[in-house]
């Protein structure tokens, strides 16, 4: 696998040369947004590490630019840290969002998750997530082999978010994509349908193992957290 890592920082660039070739990934390396253009196309790597903080453009302007070609993961490494960034990154295309300093596990652990997700295929006719199990052809919903009965909308709900399994949907790209571009703002709706899903398909609603809240960003559906 090749990630490549565009940041100006030749100190995090080292640091993560070093974790990564440790933990056989192949690095390629740019400090301008020009040069990770350039590398991205001559070399397609299979996820890019993006730095929001470049010397010749916006991060988001970078990010924005590849996701009009680049169908691979890309995960943000920046010292930005306001909710607007990162929702706007997610929103932007982005994976994942993992802010500096950062610890080098937990960024291995989202590396592997957004590298899972890209390589995902639409053939995929099951999700299968330890005892909960999502038909996508007879759109049935089991937990532990019992039949869970779901509205039009929590079904809709719960298999874009097990579709982007490991990644964060914000508010806003959850709410256009059910329940349509005007309704972006009504947080409310997602609220009260995450909370049904919830009792429906968790061990222990009120500490959920699939279903997470990303504070103030969106939802996370997550089956594990790898160390």
């Amino acid at each position: 696998m090749t990630v490549l890592i565009i940041d100006d920082e030749v100190q995090i660039r080292k640091l993560l040369e070093i974790t990564l070739n440790n933990n056989d990934y192949h690095t390629l390396e740019a400090s301008t947004a020009k040069e990770g253009f350039s590398t991205a196309v001559v070399h397609p790597p299979d996820l890019i590490i993006l730095d929001l903080g470049l010397p010749d453009d916006d991060g988001q302007n970078v990010l924005r630019k590849l996701r009009e070609w680049y169908l691979g993961a890309i995960i943000i490494l920046s010292v930005r840290s306001t909710e607007e960034d990162i929702i706007k990154a997610l929103d932007n295309g982005a994976n994942d969002y993992l802010t500096k300093p950062f610890r080098t596990g937990e960024l291995l652990a989202r590396i592997r998750t957004a590298l899972r997700q890209t390589q995902n295929t639409t053939t995929v006719q099951k999700l299968e997530f330890d005892n909960l199990v999502i038909d996508l052809t007879t759109r049935n919903v089991t937990v532990d082999n019992e039949l869970i009965k779901l509205t039009a909308t929590e079904y809709s709900l719960l298999t874009l978010l097990a579709k982007n399994d490991g990644k964060v949907l914000t508010h806003q790209y959850i709410l256009k994509n059910i329940w349509g571009p005007g309704y972006t703002q009504q947080s409310q709706y997602l609220r009260v349908f995450v909370g049904q899903l919830r009792k429906k398909i968790e061990p222990n609603p009120n500490n959920p193992k699939f279903i997470l809240t990303e504070s103030g960003i969106g939802y996370r559906f997550c089956t594990k957290i790898e160390e």
